[in-house]
């Protein structure tokens, strides 16, 4: 056992020193953007079929991709198509289905996809002439797609607890890539801050929004890997180190919603994970807690120096001359009200998918995209989408009542109902880790732990 905990180690260790070496090359070379793209793809391809996804390596694929997605975009050029990390996760989830199959329970979410259907005929009727059907169909409902088919193959899927934290790696990797290129290739702090809003020189000239949501991701990454693993103290304090860089990397993009939910779906993580442990660990458990809280608190009082005081403005809703911003949603609260009224206008069959940008400039003079997953389901595709919706938020809640012990339920719950609120489905990530809620943890054969520890 020790010598496996060792080789564990030295593994994490070769996999986060290979991912910083991968993020400085591509800044130096950017066109090895496009070759760590297609070296993914072929290598968890060329897995996958080895293996015949006996390991579930599907989800290590799939996981990677979504982490990895952001990135992509980033440094991948035009020859990368803007959907690539939603095909490539549906495609691996595809070869999952095919070597493996899908739950007999999974109707719920056979039924979710059926749904999405009228609203995809209706839209052929409804779209501006001059609009791409396709192009329009497809950017707004490839996430949707995607959840629905990573939820088929999750669903009721048995996984054990050390393949869950296999996929929590492939989660954090190419985030810490993505990091190391961000430190080097985005320009000073003090440079290019002229207020309070969110900053795309700081990432890396791509949408904070996104930006931020996959560094979220890699924060929280962290946090598990803090407390499930922090027995060795050079990865212990690795992992504080790492945490401390991301959180910075992703603050400095002053884009809020992806840090706010990386920390709130952090302490869900430790709120169920105290809760599953033994009264004696509690109190190492309590002492990694007061670690991780000053690393955090360092962490934010370097980025309001390095910022000139500009984040905590930004987070107290205030603009560069410390005045108060009437919206707190940035204007997103205006776009939910207009999806709204759509709904409420259109009960039936809804406006039809990829319209609502359309409809909102013809009636409100307003173009922009929607931000929020929810109303933008229930103005396209009306009543559809509203059972749709109810399917999505009572089946993982249904499925939990009776299987209880995947601890992550309600971080992965929470990152998918979170993120659909502010960056709508625009990633493959919520889609992904809603699906990751779904799985079913069994005890390993040799799990040496209690079994308190992994039943909530």
């Amino acid at each position: 056992m020790l010598k496996l905990f060792k080789n564990y180690n030295k593994r994490y260790l070769q996999f986060i020193a290979l991912h910083i070496a991968i993020g400085f090359v591509i800044y130096l070379f950017r066109f090895f953007g496009l070759i760590y793209f297609l070296g993914s793809i072929v290598f968890f391809t060329l897995w996958v079929f080895q293996s015949g996804n006996k390991q579930n390596q599907v989800l290590y694929a799939a996981a990677y991709m979504t982490a990895g997605e952001v990135f992509f975009r980033m440094t991948g050029g035009s020859l990368i198509p803007w959907e690539a990390g939603k095909y490539s996760v549906i495609c691996f989830i595809l070869l999952g289905l095919f070597f493996s199959g899908t739950s007999r329970r999974s109707a719920p979410y056979w039924l979710y996809l059926l749904l999405l259907i009228p609203g995809v005929i209706y839209a052929a009727e409804t779209l501006n002439f001059d609009t791409n059907v396709r192009k329009a169909v497809i950017f707004n409902l490839s996430g949707p797609f995607c959840l629905g088919i990573a939820a088929l193959y999750c669903f009721d899927r048995r996984i054990t607890r050390q393949q869950l934290h296999n996929i929590v790696w492939c989660l954090l990797m190419p985030v810490i890539a993505m990091g190391v290129y961000l430190f080097f290739f985005t320009p000073d702090t003090r440079d290019v801050l002229n207020g309070t809003q969110s900053n795309f020189a700081l990432s890396g000239g791509y949408g904070p929004n996104q930006v931020a949501t996959a560094l979220g991701i890699g924060m929280f990454a962290l946090v598990i890997q803090i407390f499930v693993n922090g027995k060795n103290k050079l990865i212990f304090f690795l992992n504080i180190g790492l945490l401390m860089f991301l959180t910075y990397r992703g603050i400095i993009t002053f884009s809020r919603g992806g840090m706010f939910t990386a920390a709130l779906i952090s302490i869900a993580f430790m709120v169920m994970y105290f809760q599953g442990v033994s009264s004696r660990k509690r109190n190492s458990i309590s002492f990694y807690m007061v670690i991780l809280g000053s690393a955090i608190a360092i962490t934010w009082l370097i980025t309001s120096v390095r910022t000139m005081g500009l984040i905590d403005l930004r987070y107290a809703n205030k603009d560069a001359a410390g005045r108060i911003k009437e919206d707190l949603s940035t204007g997103r609260q205006e776009l939910i009200t207009s999806e709204l009224t759509f709904f409420i206008n259109n009960p039936i069959m809804g406006i039809g998918v990829g319209k609502t940008k359309e409809y909102r400039e013809e009636k409100l003079d307003i173009l922009a995209a929607s931000h929020n997953e929810i109303s933008r389901l229930l103005s396209e595709h009306g009543v559809f989408g509203l059972i749709a919706l109810l399917i999505l938020f009572c089946t993982p809640l249904f499925y939990r009542i009776g299987n209880r012990r995947n601890y992550l339920f309600y971080s992965f719950f929470g990152f998918w109902f979170l993120t659909i609120n502010h960056s709508s489905m625009r990633v493959a990530a919520p889609a992904f880790l809603y699906a990751l809620a779904l799985l079913n943890v069994v005890y390993e054969k040799n799990d040496t732990l209690p079994r308190k520890q992994i039943s909530h």
